[in-house]
């Protein structure tokens, strides 16, 4: 049997909840984030008046391209780092909001693609030919916590 594929990439549009752009505020270590997109961008500065100013950033967008600004140094290793800034977001997005929760159980084995031209990294490059991380983040998560329930 041919497994099920669900895309996603815009809020406004189906499963559009998986983004990081997506209007579900976090708590990470004391700390309220508007979206998963403030939190993974700020991890970036760590330590620094940047970080705080990503997380206070008025839209997600705009964290992103303050996230994305090379003119300040990042942290240490980011490429080694991300996949687990990342999980701990989507961990504490998917858990602190059941009704995502549900949503990502609900998608039983289905694979989740991120599908945006855009990135190669996070998304499927728009054509398969990326990593789609954020859907593989999004998949053992959703695995742990379907385990976590039986």
């Amino acid at each position: 049997m041919e497994e099920a594929v669900i895309k996603f990439y815009s809020v406004n549009e189906s499963y559009g909840e998986f983004s990081n752009f997506a209007l579900y505020p976090i708590q990470i270590k004391g700390k309220y984030w508007p979206t998963t997109e403030h939190y993974f961008q700020a991890q970036k500065f760590v330590g620094t008046s940047h970080e705080e100013k990503i997380r206070k950033a008025k839209s997600p967008m705009l964290a992103a391209q303050l996230g994305r600004n090379r003119k300040i140094r990042i942290v240490k290793n980011w490429d080694n780092k991300r996949d687990n800034v990342m999980y701990t977001a989507l961990k504490a997005k998917f858990t602190q909001h059941k009704d995502l929760q549900q949503l990502l159980l609900d998608t039983q084995n289905s694979l989740l693609v991120e599908h945006t031209a855009l990135d190669n990294y996070w998304g499927d490059g728009g054509n398969g030919t990326g990593k789609n991380r954020l859907g593989k983040v999004l998949m053992k998560l959703r695995k742990e916590l379907k385990n976590k329930k039986n």
